[in-house]
């Protein structure tokens, strides 16, 4: 599995923590910043590692930010995201079996490394449960539309 991941500056240390996990898991990583604490636009980092997700560069994508809330709003207004801001091993574990989340967004000041490894490798283990779900997010793509 191929992930894309990116940050703010305010997520520059969580990044790299979460690489540590990703690379146990055997993912390959594309990392596309932020790679300095230098003050940077999450909307711009949210859009390139979703830019490589729907384009099939990347299977999954994580973005980072302070909280994890902005970063997670701009990828959600990307068309094909389903990004979910995760705290916790549980919403990962439901991020990905009911909703075929795709994205997974973290906040670099709100979660601690060991936390942010069990939400990660619970996201990037768990498999979509499909069935009745899987008509749930095809609603949830057609908003898309609309």
């Amino acid at each position: 599995m191929k992930v894309a991941i990116g940050c703010d500056h305010g997520a520059l240390a969580l990044k790299e923590s979460v690489k540590k996990v990703l690379a146990e898991l055997g993912t390959e990583i594309d990392d596309i910043g932020t790679y300095t604490e230098d003050s940077v636009d999450y909307p711009d980092i949210a859009e390139k590692v979703c830019e490589k997700v729907i384009s099939g560069e990347a299977d999954r994508g994580v973005v980072l930010c302070g909280t994890g809330i902005g970063i997670s709003m701009a990828a959600n207004k990307i068309k094909g995201i389903r990004c979910a801001l995760c705290g916790e091993a549980y919403s990962a574990r439901m991020a990905r079996a009911h909703n075929d989340a795709n994205v997974l967004a973290l906040g670099g000041r709100v979660l601690g490394p060991e936390l942010a490894g069990d939400v990660v490798r619970t996201f990037f283990t768990q498999e979509f449960e499909g069935g009745r779900h899987a008509r749930r997010v095809g609603k949830i793509m057609a908003l898309e539309n609309k």
